[in-house]
């Protein structure tokens, strides 16, 4: 003979409590909640590649040599396009462009985003108490002020430190998730970021000057 049902009351209230918890993830019709990790970071993407454009148009009205023109162009074409999928994605999901959360809340207590609330001032985020690799009002300005070969420099050292904290919020989002089109987006940062990184580094190394220390964890 079965066992009846020792507390019907507490299995009901359980049921509930998933129920709720199910929704805050993922809101009606299977879609990303408020609180996910794919609303976190279209929403924190979106304000880390805002900075990326802005410091590209800063060193491209300069008129810096060639190559950094180039790249800053690309930087603003891609970035910003990127953001406007991010912001694209919250609108469908019928979210919040901003949402209630801390930058960087929903890679909590997985082993990612440290720089963006324990980092020294190698990741621009202590000051900014923001995400990893954003770059500081102070290291802002000091480029708005900078000129020719200086300027491409502190650019370039720049823009490798933000790529790099642009590559640790993707690769947090890969371990977090498995929607589509987010992982999709995910892989092409942490893929086309890299790529760059690379290219800025070569770039940095031909002007006689080194990235500032990197702010990605060793794997």
């Amino acid at each position: 003979m079965d066992k009846p049902l020792r507390n019907p009351v507490l299995i009901v209230c359980g049921v509930l409590v998933l129920a709720a918890a199910a929704y805050l993830l993922f809101g009606r019709s299977g879609t990303p909640g408020d609180s996910s990790p794919e609303a976190g970071f279209a929403r924190d993407m979106a304000v880390h590649h805002a900075q990326a454009v802005d410091m590209s148009f800063v060193v491209r009205d300069k008129r810096p040599a060639k190559e950094i023109s180039s790249l800053a162009f690309d930087i603003i074409n891609t970035q910003a396009n990127q953001r406007g999928m991010f912001l694209g994605w919250l609108q469908q999901w019928g979210l919040d462009q901003a949402g209630g959360d801390r930058p960087m809340a929903w890679m909590s207590g997985h082993g990612h985003g440290a720089a963006a609330s324990t980092a020294g001032p190698a990741s621009g985020a202590a000051s900014t108490g923001s995400m990893p690799g954003m770059a500081s009002p102070e290291e802002l300005a000091r480029l708005k002020a900078a000129d020719g070969t200086q300027a491409e420099v502190l650019f370039l050292q720049l823009m490798i430190r933000h790529h790099e904290g642009g590559v640790e919020m993707a690769e947090g989002l890969l371990d977090l998730s498995t929607r589509s089109e987010v992982v999709n987006m995910a892989r092409k940062i942490v893929q086309g970021q890299s790529s760059e990184i690379k290219l800025m580094t070569d770039l940095l190394h031909r002007r006689g000057a080194q990235p500032l220390p990197s702010i990605l964890q060793p794997k």
